[in-house]
């Protein structure tokens, strides 16, 4: 007989002492979603009734937040993430192209994981690097002044590129 706990029971566990390890706080929502996202890699789907439950919100004020943030995903994004800042400085500079150029890079759209589960492309909305544009963050490096070519560097370095 198999006694390893699954991996959804597992994950209720951890959303379990994460809840209760926030509910308490002053604006505990906000420090719960993020500690739920470092634990699991998202916000599952089935955490966010557990959520509003315990801090006694509405399922839909919970989900509003999650689905408001592009910090907060609710599948797991892919071994690396790849941000293209859409802010209207990086805009001004070819951001449109810049992100044109990495689905294509990539393999796959904005706003999803490719089928290898290698890469996750994000537009975001402001990456701070203003004065610097386009801005990239892959994974938690930020990328300045970025290029077709260098675009291509970055993702040729990690084996991310098709």
């Amino acid at each position: 007989m198999n006694t390893t706990p699954s991996p959804e029971k597992n994950d209720a566990a951890r959303i379990d002492a994460l809840i209760e390890a926030h509910r308490h706080r002053s604006g505990a929502l906000l420090p719960l979603l993020h500690a739920v996202q470092d634990a699991l890699g998202c916000i599952p789907a089935d955490a966010v009734p557990r959520i509003a439950t315990a801090l006694n919100l509405s399922r839909a004020e919970v989900h509003g937040v999650v689905s408001y943030y592009h910090h907060f995903r609710s599948e797991p994004a892919g071994r690396h993430v790849v941000q293209v800042c859409r802010a209207e400085a990086c805009q001004a500079c070819g951001a449109d192209e810049l992100l044109a150029q990495a689905e294509a890079l990539l393999g796959c759209k904005s706003h999803s994981t490719r089928g290898d589960g290698a890469v996750t492309l994000e537009p975001v909305y402001c990456l701070g690097l203003c004065a610097s544009s386009p801005a990239v963050q892959i994974d938690e490096k930020l990328h300045a002044r970025v290029t077709p070519a260098k675009l291509q560097r970055l993702a040729q370095a990690l084996e991310i590129a098709r």
